[in-house]
């Protein structure tokens, strides 16, 4: 069976729902500030999501991520040039290389995929539980950190959201792969060829938005409590 991605691992961020809105010269300069800042959090979650796939695959007796040196937290191995020269320009999206896997490998291939698949996400939301817990527990903090922590809770939950839609090539495609069967199974993997396309009209009509919204403020209650 040939070797491919598990997701893209897209990140629609829309700046604006993490707090950064842009109108006007001083908003703009402090819209820069913020994403220069945010950038380290962004790449690092976008890098752990991916490790988290390679771990998943690796440990379910699937090397391919190993052999390929991607089972580390370094995170130009996992960083796409193009799609982080999108998320920098766009301040909207971008991607990470994605974590290449063979089912072959896997004992039973509908399971592994779909372990595979939520790996990503869990790691993220893993990582925004854990940036939470001084909110969570109100602890005075400074407001830079307290600034930090957030925008690392919210990154995370959106990435985590975003590749939850069941739509190829994202996270969410994956489980739903392995939960269909017969003819369901085939039509839905029809749209592999389509998915990307689909998932850009998307995201440049912000339709994406109506559709992670729900699952990042759903993310954010389990994780923050409010």
């Amino acid at each position: 069976m040939t070797v491919w991605p598990v997701s893209y691992t897209g990140f629609a961020s829309g700046v604006e729902k993490f707090g950064i809105k842009k109108r006007g010269r001083r908003d703009q300069v402090q819209g820069i500030v913020s994403i220069l800042v945010t950038l380290p959090i962004i790449l690092f979650a976008l890098t752990v999501h991916e490790y988290a796939h390679g771990m998943v695959a690796n440990g379910l007796g699937d090397p391919t991520a190993r052999l390929q040196g991607r089972l580390t937290l370094n995170p130009l191995a996992h960083l796409d040039v193009i799609g982080t020269l999108m998320l920098i320009v766009t301040q909207r999206f971008g991607w990470a290389k994605p974590v290449p896997i063979n089912p072959a490998y896997f004992r039973d291939w509908r399971k592994g995929i779909m372990l595979v698949g939520l790996a990503g996400p869990l790691a993220n939301v893993t990582l925004a539980f854990i940036a939470a817990l001084p909110l969570r527990f109100g602890i005075p903090l400074a407001p830079a950190i307290r600034f930090l922590l957030e925008m690392t809770v919210y990154i995370n939950l959106g990435l985590a959201a975003f590749n939850l839609i069941p739509l190829p090539p994202l996270d969410g495609s994956r489980v739903v792969m392995g939960l269909l069967r017969g003819r369901y199974s085939y039509s839905y993997a029809q749209l592999e060829a389509y998915g990307p396309f689909i998932l850009m009209l998307l995201i440049l009509t912000g339709a994406t938005g109506y559709i992670i919204m729900p699952i990042w403020f759903l993310l954010r209650r389990l994780v923050l409590g409010w």
